[in-house]
C-alpha cells in the first residue's frame, strides 16, 4: 500500500484539478457576457437545440413501421403543441424528450 504522503498528494492533485475545471468556467464567463457573439449564440441557440434534437430524433424515422412511427409521431405532435401554447423552449425540450422516451420504451 502507498504510504501516507503519496495519498495525500493524489488527493490534493486530484481536488485542485475538480477545483480548477470547475472554476475556470465562470472565471471566463464574466468577460464573455459583454460579447456580440454570446449575444448572437444566446438568441439562436434554443433553435439549435430543438433542430438537433429533432434530426436525432427523426433520423431513424420509418412510417412504414407503425410500432416505431407511433411514438416518434405523437412525441413530435406534443412537443410542437406544448411550444406553441406555452411559449418556452426548455419546457417544450425537456418534456418533448420526457414524452419521447416514455413512449419508445412502453414498446
Amino acid at each position: 500500500m502507498p504510504d501516507t504522503g503519496y495519498l495525500l498528494t493524489a488527493v490534493a492533485t486530484a481536488v485542485a484539478v475538480t477545483w480548477a475545471l470547475r472554476a475556470l468556467p465562470l472565471a471566463a464567463l464574466a468577460p464573455l457576457r459583454s460579447s456580440p457573439l454570446i449575444a448572437c449564440l444566446n438568441a439562436s441557440m434554443p433553435v439549435g437545440v430543438m433542430v438537433i434534437l429533432t434530426v436525432y430524433t427523426l433520423r431513424a424515422f420509418s412510417p412504414y413501421v407503425p410500432e416505431t412511427a407511433w411514438p416518434t409521431v405523437l412525441a413530435l405532435a406534443f412537443t410542437v403543441a406544448l411550444h406553441l401554447w406555452r411559449r418556452n423552449v426548455t419546457l417544450s425540450i425537456l418534456s418533448g424528450t420526457a414524452v419521447n422516451v416514455a413512449l419508445a420504451g412502453a414498446l
